[in-house]
């Protein structure tokens, strides 16, 4: 179904690039994520992504994305006797609708719209203590989320940057109240 799915997509791209405005291109870049709790405190982990992307359009335009990304956080007990660390690695798949103002080579872009992500890999690292308390944390967690991103960009010819913010509809870890939410920045080539 997915492949199916994305070859729809790729059709329907190449015929739309034939009467309007179409690019491709990659993407590469850094994010730091953060997971928040209630009764935890929490901090950044800096982590990746790479991938794919394709806009269609001139001053209004759809941008759906395909990569890989790392993610996670950094938590501890309010008194710090207790710490644990969770990193992802996930496939998001953003569907972005931004506008682009400006002339041809130097365009100023913000978008913003839903994405799946699919966590591909999780790794746990608990104080002693803390995985004695809760010995099922992070079992808890979903497999797919579905989310937003909303950000700015910049186009320079044929190099692209994006600074986006990328926060969750709902709790990742709904035993322990943690959604997930990031700040990334990206830097890209198109190809046409």
């Amino acid at each position: 179904m997915k492949k199916h799915l994305l070859i729809a997509v790729l059709l329907i791209a190449v015929s739309i690039s034939a009467k309007a405005q179409f690019s491709l291109g990659i993407k590469g870049g850094i994010n730091y994520s953060t997971i928040n709790s209630d009764n935890l405190k929490s901090s950044s982990v800096a982590g990746y992504q790479a991938g794919l992307f394709a806009r269609i359009g001139g001053g209004l335009y759809l941008q759906p994305e395909v990569y890989l990304s790392s993610s996670g956080g950094s938590f501890s007990s309010n008194d710090n006797t207790y710490s644990g660390k969770v990193t992802f690695t996930n496939l998001n798949v953003p569907v972005l609708v931004g506008l682009r103002f400006g002339p041809k080579n130097l365009n100023l872009r913000a978008m913003a719209g839903p994405e799946y992500i699919a966590v591909l890999n999780q790794n746990k690292n608990l104080s002693s203590n803390f995985n004695a308390a809760y010995n099922n944390f992070g079992n808890a967690y979903k497999n797919n989320m579905l989310g937003y991103q909303a950000g700015v960009g910049i186009d320079l010819g044929a190099i692209t940057a994006d600074l986006r913010y990328q926060g969750d509809f709902d709790h990742f870890n709904n035993y322990y109240n943690q959604r997930q939410n990031l700040w990334a920045l990206s830097l890209g080539f198109k190809f046409f």
